[in-house]
């Protein structure tokens, strides 16, 4: 006591209230921030008994020596110092093992004490709001917590996708954090990548979102949510798997099959007409093929909703249905079925339902394709998809499945073979003078094709920064649309086929009969401006494993 009198006594022989003042506010101050930094550092998962410790010893000898000092001034600057070195020691050090919201003592944590941060969070959101799998609309998370961290990052990523036009995005877990790829318009595109503890805070609410187990970190998961931007709807799939490096992550958007007609896919006039009259058939089967993400999917559906589902029954069978279709029931195959074991044995219970319509997607065993052979023969349409680089590997495939060349040929309609080429953006495409080589390579009389067109070139304004087109964002491409190769099967050429020694022979029919190849009609496309020569060069450049070009 004699000690605190001597600090705080100034000549005269008083105890000075201002002084007196200032060293009790002190004091409780330090009481209240060791209170703070113990239980920070369990809220932080760091060395609680370390921190406290060190925090109290340097605390309680700044008192100390401030007491003894002679100057009461030098000893608040000593006791400042010392409790204000120890503070910001542990402030750098949590600060480094939380999430940038959580860190205190920032600018962006002293800007937002005079902002209103419900108000600022609000507004990043950017107009977008969730549908969780259970239908609910997902509440708006309070500002500054793990939530909200998750919630910010969602909005930011599906914002840019949607914009965009991504069809699907894949977070993979790197050593420094996640890249991120973009698939628009077929074509996989790099993103910034985003830190481990962005992705941490996110994945954590794609989860809550799409009703999956937080906890699980192994154990592949999927569920579907929904996101609203500017009053539209968008559908998206998450599955997120389990790796050594971190959890993979997957976000495909759901597509609008149930109203895509064959008008939309691509289709030229000809071939919109022969594959129109399906619907007036009563019976048949039609082959639907192409390499993988050749859009195969899209064109089953298309045929599908070429008849009327109210006058039929139209069923599918698919291992992984692409999206729900109205009025058309989807059967989907899982090893899970009580007393169904196989593929085929699923589709012979669909069939005993008597559909008048089936469609059969991944039908590549020889007991579906029998079976789907059967079908036809008993008054249905069947639709069927396999996998095939042109119209005759499909039906050289379709021969092997189907061993008996008069059951294979019966009531075969047609084949089709396509593939999936960008569309040039309508807005920004430029326009050409091809050079008479290649107009000679590509079988265009150079007279007749004045012009060829090509994909816009990226604009910079003053300062050089870009400016993107904003019907592509600058891609220079916008959508996509099939190319297709149709061969319709007649009396005709059924005959031809059950009497022809080999594929070849039956290629010749086909070319007899007026069939275009697909690289012919990807030439119609490119000299009618709907896409560029060097995007089918690319799709056709390559052959897909074990399929041989018969061009």
């Amino acid at each position: 006591m004699p000690i605190l009198l001597a600090a705080g006594t100034g000549y005269g022989g008083y105890i000075s209230p201002v002084k007196f003042v200032v060293f009790v506010v002190l004091f409780f101050a330090l009481l209240l921030l060791l209170r703070w930094v113990h239980t920070d550092a369990q809220a932080v998962r760091t060395k609680v008994n370390t921190w406290t410790a060190a925090f109290a010893a340097a605390g309680v000898g700044a008192i100390v020596i401030w007491l003894l000092a002679p100057f009461f001034v030098a000893g608040l600057l000593f006791y400042l110092i010392a409790v204000g070195a120890t503070a910001t020691a542990y402030v750098v050090h949590r600060n480094a093992r939380v999430a940038d919201f959580e860190r205190v003592l920032t600018a962006q944590h002293l800007k937002g004490i005079f902002v209103n941060e419900k108000k600022k969070f609000a507004v990043t959101t950017k107009g977008i709001s969730f549908i969780t799998a259970n239908n609910n609309k997902a509440p708006l998370p309070s500002a500054k917590t793990p939530e909200a961290y998750g919630y910010k990052t969602a909005c930011e990523v599906f914002e840019d996708a949607i914009w965009r036009r991504t069809s699907d995005i894949i977070f993979q877990p790197t050593t420094k954090g996640y890249s991120v790829t973009y698939n628009i318009d077929g074509i996989l595109t790099k993103q910034p990548e985003k830190t481990k503890e962005q992705m941490e805070y996110f994945i954590h609410y794609l989860k809550e979102l799409a009703d999956l187990d937080t906890n699980e970190r192994r154990k592949p998961q999927t569920g579907n949510f929904k996101v609203i931007r500017d009053s539209q709807e968008f559908k998206w799939e998450v599955a997120v798997a389990g790796s050594t490096a971190g959890e993979q992550v997957k976000l495909t958007k759901g597509m609008a099959y149930s109203v895509m007609v064959l008008e939309d896919i691509g289709l030229d006039h000809d071939q919109l007409l022969r594959l129109g009259s399906i619907r007036d058939l009563d019976k048949g089967i039609f082959i639907i093929s192409g390499p993988k993400k050749s859009g195969v999917t899209t064109t089953l559906y298309a045929l599908l909703g070429n008849h009327d589902p109210f006058l039929n029954n139209i069923n599918t069978l698919e291992k992984k249905p692409a999206a729900e279709l109205s009025n058309i029931t989807q059967h989907t195959f899982s090893l899970g079925d009580t007393g169904i074991t196989t593929y085929a044995r699923k589709l012979q219970t669909i069939l005993r339902t008597a559909p008048d319509i089936i469609g059969i997607a991944d039908c590549e065993d020889a007991k579906c394709a029998q079976l789907a052979c059967a079908a036809a023969r008993d008054g249905k349409i069947v639709y069927v998809t396999i996998e095939a680089a042109n119209v005759i590997s499909a039906l050289g495939k379709w021969l092997k499945l189907v061993p008996d060349k008069n059951s294979a040929i019966e009531n075969l309609i047609g084949i089709l073979c396509q593939r999936l080429v960008r569309k040039l953006c309508d807005e920004c495409k430029q326009a050409y003078q091809p050079k008479q080589d290649l107009c000679r390579k590509l079988n265009i009389p150079a007279d007749k094709m004045k012009l060829l067109y090509r994909a816009g070139v990226m604009q910079y304004d003053k300062r050089g920064r870009p400016i993107p087109c904003e019907n592509c964002q600058g891609t220079g491409f916008f959508g996509r649309t099939g190319i297709f190769e149709v061969a319709m099967v007649d009396e005709k050429t059924k005959k031809a086929v059950k009497e022809a020694q080999s594929l070849r022979e039956i290629s010749s029919h086909f070319r007899r009969s007026g069939m275009l190849y697909m690289q012919e009609q990807a030439v119609k496309k490119v000299s009618e401006g709907i896409t560029a020569i060097n995007e089918v060069i690319k799709k056709f450049s390559a052959t897909p494993k074990g399929q041989k070009s018969k061009q």
